[in-house]
């Protein structure tokens, strides 16, 4: 292909004239892009300098968005969300209720028989994450009782129960109409609340309500952590009971008919209970950090059917107070079993405190003056109980310390033959009618009753708050030395009260340990002293109604020690006595043989080994 001359000209030109349009087109774009970006800088500077200066107008902004979104969502009900909430208050000898007209429900409770931590009523249910609410049809859309104002408020008195009653209405000739009525009786915790609806078939879908409890329970107690392990979420679904601590589980999703939901910190219940039962529903909750002072919050969106009537009335209750045994039985709800007198692995310790323990110390705890001197008879009761068993093992006890001379000798005659050792013991015990195992059996039969009352003094709140020596509070651990600083399973506090519980003990390893054996085995010869050490440590966070507990416990050991091996046994009729057994015809019984023919085996086969050695 050829080009002329004109031909080549003019694709230079065209060449030149798309580099100018670019370069220019560049040029403006580079000049409009500065430009932009310096308004935007400039935009930028003028609304921060107006979000520092107008923040309440927007905030004020944000709410006005949030009222007009409410009022669509109202619906026929929109002239509800333009009230100020108005609080009325209802008490009787135990507890102050106070009712918010927003929601129509409760906005508060304070225990007046309970004091919390800033030395005010105990309060519950009294947090902004607390609600009690349901969503109801409120013409095309729908909304949370808790967002509408129950703005008409009723009261009346009969026989001792006082009763309030929020009315929710809409602004049509429908008829329809909410009621939220609250029933409180004399000296009483339980709070009746009874929904009234007319015109449910408008006002609920498919007449299903799902009520919305959420429950948030803050630190009542000194110690955030173990109150923390002794809370738990408990419900009966089926007529069973169950329940779940709180650290194990997150959430609960119900398929059958419930009767309620619950929730106890400890010392304090708070329950939502459907006297026509709930039908599904599920549960859920989470642990906050230490630094919210919040044990947990709880919610619960529990279904239930509504029974058609003009109106149509769904009942419940509400209990916000202790958890204590006998006020919650007396419901016969099933709630006073979400109280830890045993559970778990430890259910099985359950009857000794509901039959024996907790009668008996109801009774000290009567007339004793203090709790500290209650707990003291208590120990003293249970010792006497136990006495028997312990005389059996003071008796072993001495009977072993008599055959010490015995088993020196045989001890130096065998020397490091552990196995003929073993084998001669046996045999010298029997001979002289000694159960070697006699001073552990009843030690062993004591354990139930340790866990017992370390269950029972983890939630009686009788224990809460009472003083005693230098403790302040028995529920709590006893704190007179504080370090500062944190020690690896010790805290940051030494329990006086599990001083005394680890001296005690060690005394009873160094006395015990002077009647028993020599023991060759350095680990069983030092375990009873390395014992007491561990109490030091694992004992140090406990209530200090326990570490009592066990001090008094073991001094009466110690007591009843060198009272029966002073004055009660006769050594001489003991070493009488074992030289008369000695001459009788001793039968083995069947464990005795295998156990005899097992150690002849291990030492035959040991001198075999010794042979093939050589």
């Amino acid at each position: 292909m050829k080009f002329d001359r004109n031909t080549i000209i003019g694709f230079v030109l065209l060449a030149g004239l798309f580099i100018a349009y670019f370069t220019i087109i560049n040029k403006d774009q580079a000049s409009y892009s500065k430009t932009k970006k310096a308004q935007e800088d400039s935009i930028a500077r003028v609304k921060d300098s107006l979000t520092k200066i107008n923040k309440p107008k927007d905030d004020s902004l944000k709410k006005v968005n949030d009222s007009v979104t409410m009022v669509a969502n109202a619906g026929a009900f929109f002239a509800a969300t333009d009230s100020t909430e108005k609080l009325v208050s209802v008490e009787n000898s135990l507890i102050k209720v106070t009712f918010s007209t927003h929601g129509g429900q409760v906005k508060k409770v304070e225990l007046k028989k309970y004091k919390g931590l800033d030395s005010n009523w105990v309060r519950m249910a009294g947090t902004e994450y607390d609600k009690l609410s349901y969503r109801i049809n409120t013409g095309k859309i729908s909304e949370e009782t808790a967002n509408l104002d129950f703005t008409k408020i009723d009261s009346s008195s009969n026989n001792g129960n006082k009763t309030i009653s929020f009315t929710l209405t809409p602004n049509d000739s429908s008829g329809q109409y909410i009621v939220h009525e609250y029933t409180i009786r004399p000296d009483d915790y339980m709070i009746d609340f009874n929904v009234k609806m007319n015109g449910i078939d408008h006002l609920l879908q498919q007449g299903a309500m799902v009520i919305n409890w959420q429950y948030a329970a803050p630190q009542q107690e000194s110690d955030i952590s173990y109150e923390k392990q002794n809370t738990q979420v408990g419900y009966v679904k089926d007529g069973e009971f169950d329940y779940h601590t709180i650290g194990r589980k997150k959430s609960k999703s119900f398929e059958e008919s419930v009767d309620w939901v619950g929730v106890r910190q400890r010392f304090f219940f708070g329950a939502l209970t459907a006297k026509d039962k709930f039908t599904s529903g599920d549960m859920n909750w989470e642990i906050p950090d230490d630094s919210a002072r919040m044990i947990v919050k709880a919610t619960a969106n529990m279904k239930l059917t509504v029974k058609p009537g003009a109106p149509s009335v769904i009942p419940f209750n509400l209990f916000y107070g202790p958890s204590e045994y006998h006020i919650l039985k007396k419901y016969d709800k099933k709630y006073e079993k979400l109280i830890n007198l045993g559970q778990g692995i430890y259910s099985f310790v359950r009857p000794i405190n509901k039959y024996l323990i907790m009668p008996i110390f109801d009774f000290f705890k009567g007339f004793a003056g203090g709790m500290g001197l209650a707990i003291a008879l208590l120990t003293i009761f249970i010792r006497l109980l136990t006495s028997p068993l312990l005389y059996k093992s003071y008796l072993s006890g001495a009977k072993m310390r008599v055959l010490r001379p015995e088993l020196a000798q045989l001890k130096e005659k065998l020397g490091a033959d552990q196995q003929a050792y073993s084998m001669e013991q046996m045999k010298l015990f029997r001979e002289a009618g000694v159960n070697p195992l006699g001073g552990c059996l009843p030690a062993l039969l004591q354990i139930p009753i340790f866990f017992a009352l370390f269950s029972l003094f983890s939630s009686d709140i009788a224990l809460r708050g009472a003083g005693f020596l230098w403790s302040g509070d028995l529920a709590a651990y006893d704190a007179p030395i504080k370090f500062g600083f944190s020690i690896p399973l010790l805290g940051s506090h030494i329990s006086l009260f599990n001083v005394t519980a680890t001296l005690t003990s060690f005394l009873i390893s160094v006395y015990s340990m002077s009647m028993t054996p020599d023991q060759s085995n350095p680990m069983l010869k030092y375990m009873p002293y390395i014992f007491p050490i561990f109490l030091l440590f694992f004992f140090n966070s406990l209530p200090s109604a326990l570490t009592w507990y066990y001090t008094v416990s073991n001094l009466i050991t110690l007591g009843l020690q060198f009272v029966i091996q002073t004055y009660i046994i006769d050594h001489d009729k003991i070493l009488a006595k074992m030289a008369e057994n000695r001459k009788k015809p001793k039968s083995k019984s069947k464990w005795q043989e295998r156990l005899e023919q097992m150690q002849e085996q291990q030492k035959k086969l040991k001198e075999m080994q010794q042979k093939g050695k050589r």
